[in-house]
């Protein structure tokens, strides 16, 4: 097979890029005015000022703006592909020689570019912004952040038990809020509705506490009973979607996370690499399949069905690696090992 001519690769990666240009614009749009008329409503009740309006919708932007490169992808090289295929240009550069694999591992080239961009955003950009969405929703609304608060909190040194359902520590002082007090030294469990946890004298302090002992009915005790406790009053890990990736890698190694929290920062962390990733994916897997069309009606065809495959794979691998029911790391590259299985197929059937 004689060598591709460097003019005919670049040809095809400007229509490829020409028409990114133009999915990029339309995924942009298309996703902010999804989000203009979801709100619309809650910010004419509110009163929203224009800087407010804008002030949110730029917190928001990141998050689209990656979205955004991912998706155009697709839709560029299957737009593409299928343009070349209608006007029959494929034909005549297969018929001049041209290995169909040879157009597509150019593909791959720019697209690294934009997994860069789109790896900096996550990591770095979007993070701030939804803390900058929240704040400005916040402001919207006329109130204050809720104090933080840390459910199911588990805290077992040697011989004891200590449990809340909730802590809350709204004053971010020594002294926190308990509710839904579990007690357990040796035999001996302690239960209460509320109580107090002074970080200061290392104490927890139950009122109207319920002591059960084996062999005994339950009795309430007839004061405040107090206990000590030697762990570190800390405030609650934000959610994962809103930390940096150097902060991502911090908190997992505090091993401070409970078993959920984990799993939900190994997610985030390893998504943070696998969809940047993803453009590249997507170029090679899209250009295999274009190689398979006849015309325009085909490729919108295929841009459909690519999208809402991905869709499907990338909205439900959270869900399942939150669950545990697939290892955290597995679930978010996922889409893209599937992806990369379909462009494997193709490309051995263009061989």
């Amino acid at each position: 097979m004689p060598r591709v001519p460097a003019l005919l690769i670049r040809s095809v990666l400007r229509e490829v890029l020409r028409w990114y240009a133009a999915g990029l614009a339309l995924f942009l749009i298309l996703q902010l005015a999804d989000i203009l008329s979801t709100v619309a409503g809650l910010l004419l009740v509110h009163d929203a000022t224009l800087g407010e309006v804008l002030t949110a919708v730029g917190a928001y932007a990141p998050t689209i703006l990656n979205r955004a490169l991912v998706l155009a992808v697709p839709l560029a090289v299957l737009l593409a592909f299928g343009r070349l295929q209608s006007d029959s240009e494929l034909k005549a550069m297969f018929a001049a020689g041209v290995r169909p694999l040879a157009l597509v591992w150019p593909l791959a080239l720019p697209f690294v570019l934009v997994g860069a961009v789109a790896y900096v955003n996550a990591g770095y950009v979007v993070p701030a912004g939804l803390e900058r969405w929240d704040r400005a929703w916040y402001g919207i609304y006329g109130t204050v952040p809720p104090p933080p608060t840390q459910d199911n909190y588990t805290y077992a040194p040697p011989g004891a038990l200590f449990y809340a359902g909730r802590v809350r520590n709204p004053e971010g002082g020594t002294v926190a809020q308990l509710d839904g007090v579990l007690v357990q030294r040796g035999a001996e469990t302690v239960t209460a509705q509320t109580g107090t946890w002074d970080t200061g004298k290392g104490t927890w302090t139950l009122q109207n506490a319920w002591i059960t002992r084996p062999g005994e009915d339950p009795r309430q005790a007839k004061g405040p009973l107090s206990f000590p406790q030697g762990d570190t009053l800390a405030p609650p890990p934000p959610p994962a979607n809103k930390v940096s990736t150097p902060e991502l890698h911090k908190r997992l190694a505090s091993g401070r996370l409970t078993p959920e929290q984990r799993r939900d920062y190994t997610f985030q962390l390893a998504a943070r690499l696998a969809d940047p990733v993803t453009p590249v994916v997507f170029a090679l897997a899209a250009g295999a399949l274009g190689l398979f069309l006849r015309n325009r009606a085909a490729a919108f065809a295929a841009v459909l069905v690519f999208l809402v495959a991905f869709y499907v794979l990338w909205t439900t691998v959270p869900q399942l690696a939150r669950a545990g029911a697939v290892q955290p790391v597995l679930a978010a590259w996922l889409p893209n090992l599937v992806f990369l299985l379909f462009a494997g197929l193709l490309a051995w059937r263009l061989r």
